[in-house]
C-alpha cells in the first residue's frame, strides 16, 4: 500500500465507503448489486466453467446491495488515481472518466446486458483473450511447481507461496478430498497432490488463502490449481443503510452475487466449510490476467477501448443482476441510464475524492516509514 496512491486505494476500500456514506450531495440512484471494490485492476480474463475465455469483473469479496452510483464513483476515482500513478496527464484521466460514464449510461439506457469473449472482443482485450486461450494449463503448473522425489509439488518461494503447518495441511487436504468426492469426484476423479498458503491481492492480505494442486485422474490426465479463499464480511457492511439478504454465510453472498453479475462464472466456483470457517473455491487464475495499463499508457486508442469495455461490463453486470433480492428492476436502471443529470456531480466527486486519497496516502506513507504499523 505504500507503493503509490493507486495501490493504497485498492487496499482501503473501507475508508472509501466510510467517506462516501457521509456525503449527501451525491445524486440518488437505483439499488443494484455491486462488486463493491470496482477499480481498474478488478477486471480480468479467466476460463469459465464452460472452458471458454471471458473478460469481466472478477472480484466480489465486498459484494453488496447498494446504490448504483457507489460502484461508479469508486471506478471513476480509480481512473483518476490510477492514471496519476502512471503519470498520464490529468486531461486524459478526465477524458477516460467521462468516456466510462457515458458508455455505462448508454448500456443501461439500452437495457440489454452484453459480455466479452474472444469472438465479441476488440482491440487489446481481443489479443489479451487470445493469449489466455493459447496458454496451456501445464505451463501455469510448470511455473508454480517442482519435481521432488518423483512427486510434483508446489515451488515454495516465500513470496507468493508459503508452507503450511503439516498437521493443518493434512486436515485441509482431507477436508477438500471429502468435498471433491461429494461434489465432483464421480465426474472427474480428482486427487490432491499438494497445498500451500497463497499471497495475492492487496485488500486480501491477512485473509486465509490457500491453493491446491489437483490431478484429474479420469479421461485425459492433467493438473489443476484450485484457489480456496476465506470469505469475510464486506467492508461496506458498516456503511450500508439498505437491508441486505439474510445470507447463510459470507461465502454464499460472494458466490451468489458473482453468479448473478457475471455472464459466465469461473470454473469450480463453490463454497466449502473448514474448521467452522467459510471459504470460496474456484479455479485459480494467474495474477497476470489483468490489463497492464503501464504497457498501454502511451497508446490512447487502446486505453479508450479498454475503458469502454470496462464501462459496458459494469452496466451489464447491474442489468444482469437486476430484480434479484431487492435490487432495482431493469426498467429502473434503464431510466437511470437515460437521465444525464447525475453525471456532472458524480465526476466532480470522484475527482475531488482522488485528491483526498492522495492526502491519505501521504499520511499513511509517513507512518509506514516510521514503522508505525510494526508496533505492538
Amino acid at each position: 500500500m505504500a507503493q503509490n496512491p493507486f495501490v493504497f486505494l485498492r487496499g482501503t476500500c473501507h475508508l472509501f465507503y466510510e467517506d462516501l456514506s457521509q456525503k449527501k450531495e451525491l445524486p440518488n440512484s437505483p439499488l443494484t448489486w455491486i462488486c463493491g471494490d470496482l477499480h481498474l485492476e478488478n477486471f480480468g480474463s479467466y476460463k469459465g466453467d464452460n472452458r471458454l475465455e471471458y473478460f469481466d469483473l472478477n472480484d466480489f469479496d465486498e459484494a453488496s446491495l447498494a446504490p448504483a452510483i457507489w460502484e461508479i464513483t469508486r471506478i471513476l476515482t480509480s481512473i483518476f488515481i490510477g492514471f496519476d500513478s502512471l503519470s498520464i496527464p490529468l486531461n486524459e484521466a478526465k477524458k477516460a472518466a467521462t468516456l466510462f460514464l457515458g458508455t455505462y449510461a448508454e448500456i443501461l439506457a439500452n437495457g440489454k446486458p452484453k459480455y466479452i469473449e474472444p469472438e465479441t472482443s476488440k482491440g487489446i482485450v481481443k489479443s489479451f483473450l487470445k493469449a489466455v486461450g493459447i496458454r496451456k494449463q501445464k505451463e501455469l503448473i510448470r511455473q508454480r511447481t517442482t519435481q521432488k522425489n518423483g512427486k510434483l509439488l508446489f515451488r515454495i518461494d516465500n513470496t507468493h507461496l508459503y508452507k503450511i503447518d503439516p498437521k493443518l495441511k493434512r486436515e485441509m487436504m482431507s477436508a477438500l478430498n471429502l468435498w471433491l468426492k461429494k461434489n465432483l469426484d464421480k465426474q472427474y476423479g480428482f486427487k490432491i497432490r499438494d497445498a500451500a498458503f497463497r499471497i495475492a491481492g492487496t485488500g486480501s492480505l491477512g485473509v486465509k488463502r490457500y491453493v491446491f494442486l489437483i490431478e484429474k485422474m479420469k479421461g485425459q490426465k492433467k493438473y489443476l490449481l484450485i484457489d480456496m479463499k476465506q470469505a469475510l464480511a464486506s467492508s461496506l457492511k458498516p456503511w450500508l443503510q439498505t437491508p441486505q439478504p439474510n445470507w447463510a454465510n459470507e461465502a454464499e453472498r460472494v458466490i451468489s452475487t458473482q453468479h448473478w453479475m457475471q455472464n459466465v462464472s469461473p470454473a469450480f466456483l463453490n463454497c466449502m466449510v473448514f474448521k467452522n470457517e467459510y471459504f470460496v473455491l474456484k479455479e485459480m487464475q494467474p495474477l497476470a490476467d489483468k490489463i497492464n495499463f503501464q504497457l498501454i499508457k502511451n497508446k490512447p486508442a487502446n486505453i479508450e477501448r479498454v475503458i469502454m469495455d470496462m464501462a459496458m461490463l459494469t452496466a451489464s453486470a447491474q442489468l444482469r443482476s437486476s430484480g434479484r433480492q431487492g435490487s432495482a428492476i431493469a426498467d429502473e436502471l434503464l431510466e437511470f441510464g437515460k437521465d444525464k443529470s447525475w453525471h456532472k456531480n458524480t465526476l466532480q466527486y470522484a475527482y475531488d475524492y482522488s485528491k483526498q486519497v492522495k492526502k491519505d496516502y501521504l499520511q499513511f506513507q509517513k507512518a509506514y516509514k516510521k514503522n508505525y504499523f510494526s508496533k505492538p
